[in-house]
């Protein structure tokens, strides 16, 4: 069975029927010809022992999970479009499972970063920040709010304003699927807000506004992509990366922060809005980490 020429016709067929675009083809012919040179007498006859044994190969060589997904996927395709032309009895491919993707740790921030961030953003709320106090003051409400709630960007930034006004120690904010939930407020939060709030009600275009955070564009908020532009700025400043921050990392630091200092992870399930438990034990490596501290530091027989 001549495997290039199978090929040339699985990807004719795809770029025919299923109008594939010239990456995704240049993408498959990539992948399968790789597991033709690799496979002895070629893919088009391969057997699943054959395709399990290159999967093997390519874990070996290092090939992220990922990228052994991709090549598995290219194979399947192929070998159903063989089957389904008559060019093969059966499928290899079906016993065959997909390689296991590792959920990629959250990027979070050290407490130390964390601290120099928030003191830079209070510094420039009472200098002011090239001349605008304004945006100074909004933005030191915006990343304490942010670092002490865990709130999504997205819920953050088009937060109503009654959550300053009351200025309780909890609120209640609406999250993904419509649930609702109660967040938390520190003292340091709650006052960056009051000074905002005060700065807010000197521009008399927010006058009107029932976002805590207005601006002029359609939503009536202000957009995450402005806040992060503003973050990454303040970062700069107060000499931490850019590219190490953004507006999800500070809500990973709030997660990790808190159990790293004795939160359960249920408790920051229900803070972070999280509808499952196994969306949160992505952190699960904090708590392990704080275990073998604990050990560590307290067992009598450590040394």
């Amino acid at each position: 069975m001549n495997s290039a020429a199978r090929i040339e016709a699985f990807l004719e067929m795809m770029s025919a029927e299923r109008g594939a675009a010239e990456n995704t083809l240049s993408s498959y012919r990539r992948d399968l010809e790789d597991a033709s040179q690799q496979i002895r007498g070629g893919l088009a006859g391969a057997a699943a022992a054959d395709i399990r044994a290159y999967l093997d190969d390519i874990a070996a060589r290092g090939f992220a999970p990922t990228s052994q997904a991709r090549k598995l996927s290219a194979i399947r395709q192929f070998f159903k479009f063989l089957y389904a032309e008559g060019l093969r009895g059966d499928d290899p491919t079906g016993t065959l499972d997909s390689p296991k993707k590792g959920r990629p740790l959250p990027k979070t921030m050290s407490e130390a970063d964390t601290g120099r961030l928030l003191d830079r953003a209070a510094l420039e709320a009472g200098n002011g920040v090239n001349g605008d106090r304004l945006a100074a003051l909004r933005l030191h409400a915006l990343v304490e709010v942010l670092y002490a709630t865990g709130l999504r960007v997205s819920e953050l930034v088009g937060l109503p304003v009654t959550v300053a006004q009351r200025d309780d120690r909890f609120f209640m904010v609406r999250g993904k699927g419509d649930k609702e939930r109660m967040v938390p407020l520190s003292a340091k939060a709650r006052t960056a807000m009051r000074a905002w709030l005060t700065a807010r009600a000197t521009v008399p275009a927010f006058a009107d506004s029932p976002f805590l955070f207005p601006a002029a564009g359609d939503s009536g908020y202000l957009s995450r992509q402005v806040f992060a532009r503003d973050l990454k700025g303040l970062a700069a400043r107060a000499g931490i990366s850019a590219a190490k921050i953004s507006p999800h990392v500070l809500r990973h630091a709030f997660a990790s922060h808190l159990l790293q200092n004795g939160a359960d992870l249920r408790a920051v399930q229900q803070l972070l809005g999280h509808a499952d438990i196994s969306t949160t034990q992505i952190y699960t490596h904090v708590l392990e980490e704080r275990l073998v501290r604990l050990v560590n530091d307290h067992h009598p027989l450590a040394d």
